[in-house]
C-alpha cells in the first residue's frame, strides 16, 4: 500500500507549496551542486549517456539517444535507474518526517478490513474483502449470504514470492465447478490462464499464456479465449480448447494488423460475441454457446469508418452503431438476416446526447449515455419501448453500471459517487423505480459528506464554449475571493495551482 500512496504523497508535498507548476524538460540542467533545503549540497542529477540509435520509417528518419535505456536486464540501464533513485532520495531527505505523516494520515482514511457487496451469480453469490496490512483481495463465494464462506482464491497467498501479482478474469462455469482465471506476474499486462476445479480446489493440468478474454460453453467443459502476439501485443486470435482433450483450436484468426480481437458471452448466455476492433471500424460474429463446435457466422461484415457492437437478446441483436449517427444510435437486427435492412430503430439518433453502452436483461434494456459531459442511465422497457432515467442525489458525479450477472432480474446494481460522496453500490428496481443503498464506501476519520457542498459551474471561453467547472468546498465557505483554491485541469499536459477562490457568474 506504501507504494501506491507515494505518489498521492509527492502530490501532497507540491500542492503544499503556495504555486507550482510542474513541467517535464528534455533534458536537466545543472552547473554545480545545490541543496536539499537541509543545509547540505547535493552532487550533480544524474545524466543518462546518449547513445545514438538511427531508425528509418516510411521515409523518414528517426534519432532516439535514449533507446537503449529500453534494455531492461541490461546492467547499466539498471545502474543508471538505481544512480536516478538515490538522487531522489537524497533529495527528498528533508521531507521525510513529512511524507510518514502524510502516509498515516491517508491510511487512517482508508478501511483496510473490508469486503464488498455479495453478487449473485448462479447459484452463489460471489464476493472479495479485504484484511489489514494484507496487500490483495481474497474471493470468495457463499451458496447463500447467511451460508459458510468458501475460500475461492487468496490473492495474498497467490502473490507470495512475486514483486508484481494481478488477477485479470474471473469466469465460473454455468455449473459453479470450475473457474477460469488469468493472472499477471510482470506487470506487462501478460496473463496466463488456468482452471480451478472449486469442488476439490484442485488446478486442471491445462495452462495457457497470453490470454485475454475468457468465456465457457453451456457444456462447462469448452473454454473460449483470445490470445495476444508475443511481440506486438496484439490480441489476435479466438481459441477454443475442451478440458481433457489436449485439442487447442484457432476458431479466428485476425490477421489485419490494425484489429485487436476481444470476446463476450451475452447475459442470457445464449450467444458468445467476437469482436474486431480498429480505431474506426468493427466487425462482430456470433456462435451459440450451446453449439461450442459451430463456426462464427460474421454479423455485418467491416466497412471503413463504420463503427458498432452487438450483444444478444431473445431471437435479436441489438446493435450500437454511427452509421448515419455521429453519436450512436441502437437498431435491432433478426439473427436469421441481421443486415442492415432489416434494421429497426431502438434508440433514436440525438446530437446532444452520445449513446455510450446498452445492458440487456429480460424485461428491459439499460443505456449508458452522456449529456452534458455527464454520464445519465436511461432504462427502456423492452415490450412497451416507454423509458425513464435514474435520478441522482448531486449536481457532480460519476455512475456506472457495476457487476451484474443475473439476466432474469428487474433490478440492476449501479455504482456512484461524487465529489462529496464516496462509492457507493444502490440496486435498482426498475419496475418500482426505487434504489436501495447497499454500501457506501467508509472513510474512518471524521469524514461527513453532509460538511461539503459540491457545484457545476460554467466558464465562458473566447469562441463562447461554455467550459464545465466541477467545484467542491467546504459548507460555509465565503465566496469572497480570500479562499485558496486547488485548480486541477487536464489537457495535453497536467498542472496544479493554488490559488484565491471565487465564485464563478
Amino acid at each position: 500500500m506504501k507504494k501506491k500512496l507515494r505518489f498521492l504523497i509527492l502530490l501532497a508535498l507540491f500542492a503544499s507549496i503556495p504555486s507550482v507548476a510542474i513541467d517535464c524538460p528534455a533534458q536537466a540542467q545543472s552547473d554545480g551542486a545545490r541543496s536539499n533545503g537541509s543545509g547540505a549540497s547535493l552532487p550533480k542529477p544524474p545524466m543518462a549517456e546518449k547513445k545514438n540509435k538511427t531508425t528509418k520509417i516510411h521515409g523518414e528518419t528517426l534519432v532516439d539517444d535514449y533507446f537503449w535505456l529500453r534494455e531492461k536486464t541490461n546492467p547499466q540501464v539498471i545502474a543508471y535507474l538505481e544512480s536516478e533513485n538515490a538522487h531522489t532520495d537524497a533529495v527528498m531527505k528533508p521531507t521525510e518526517a513529512l511524507q510518514e505523516k502524510l502516509y498515516k494520515e491517508m491510511v487512517g482514511h482508508i478501511k483496510e478490513t473490508d469486503q464488498s457487496v455479495p453478487y449473485r451469480w448462479g447459484n452463489y453469490f460471489y464476493y472479495t474483502r479485504t484484511e489489514q496490512g494484507k496487500q490483495y483481495q481474497t474471493y470468495c463465494r457463499k451458496a447463500a449470504l447467511d451460508a459458510p464462506e468458501e475460500v475461492i482464491l487468496d490473492q495474498n497467498e497467490l502473490a507470495k514470492g512475486f514483486k508484481f501479482f494481478s488477477i485479470g478474469a474471473f469466469v465460473v462455469s454455468d455449473d459453479g465447478n470450475l473457474l477460469a482465471y488469468s493472472t499477471d506476474t510482470t506487470g506487462y499486462r501478460q496473463y496466463k490462464l488456468q482452471i480451478k476445479d472449486l469442488r476439490t480446489g484442485q488446478l486442471l493440468p491445462e495452462t495457457f499464456d497470453r490470454v485475454g478474454s475468457v468465456m465457457w460453453a453451456t457444456d462447462n467443459k469448452t473454454l473460449f479465449f483470445t490470445t495476444e502476439d508475443p511481440v506486438t501485443k496484439r490480441s489476435d486470435k479466438f481459441i477454443r480448447h475442451v478440458l481433457g482433450s489436449g485439442n487447442t483450436d484457432v476458431v479466428v484468426e485476425e490477421k489485419d494488423e490494425l484489429f485487436d480481437l476481444g470476446a463476450g458471452r451475452s447475459r442470457d448466455k445464449a450467444m458468445i460475441l467476437i469482436g474486431s476492433f480498429s480505431k474506426t471500424s468493427n466487425e462482430f460474429r456470433y456462435l451459440p454457446t450451446d453449439k461450442p463446435m459451430a463456426e462464427p457466422r460474421i454479423i455485418l461484415p467491416r466497412q471503413p469508418d463504420h463503427e458498432y457492437e452487438a450483444d444478444y437478446h431473445d431471437g435479436l441483436f441489438y446493435i450500437r452503431t454511427n452509421k448515419g449517427a455521429k453519436n450512436f444510435r441502437v437498431v435491432t437486427a433478426p439473427l436469421s438476416e441481421p443486415s442492415e435492412k432489416n434494421w429497426k430503430e431502438f434508440v433514436a439518433h440525438q446530437p446532444a446526447i452520445k449513446v455510450d453502452d446498452i445492458s440487456l436483461f429480460v424485461n428491459h434494456a439499460v443505456v449508458s449515455e452522456w449529456e452534458g459531459g455527464l454520464q445519465k442511465l436511461r432504462v427502456i422497457e423492452i415490450k412497451s419501448g416507454k423509458s425513464h432515467r435514474i435520478e441522482f442525489p448531486e449536481p457532480v458525479y460519476a455512475v456506472n453500471l457495476d457487476i451484474n450477472r443475473e439476466f432474469n432480474t428487474d433490478v440492476i446494481r449501479y455504482r456512484y459517487q461524487s465529489l462529496v460522496r464516496p462509492t457507493s453500490i444502490f440496486d435498482y428496481d426498475m419496475k418500482t423505480r426505487r434504489d436501495t443503498l447497499l454500501k457506501e464506501t467508509e472513510v474512518p476519520g471524521g469524514f461527513d459528506r453532509k460538511n461539503y457542498v459540491s457545484e457545476r459551474l460554467f466558464a465562458t471561453a473566447s469562441d463562447g464554449t461554455k467550459i464545465p467547472l466541477s467545484v467542491v468546498y467546504r459548507r460555509g465557505t465565503k465566496m469572497d475571493g480570500k479562499a485558496p483554491l486547488l485548480l486541477y485541469g487536464y489537457g495535453s499536459t497536467a498542472r496544479l495551482f493554488l490559488l484565491p477562490f471565487r465564485q464563478i457568474a
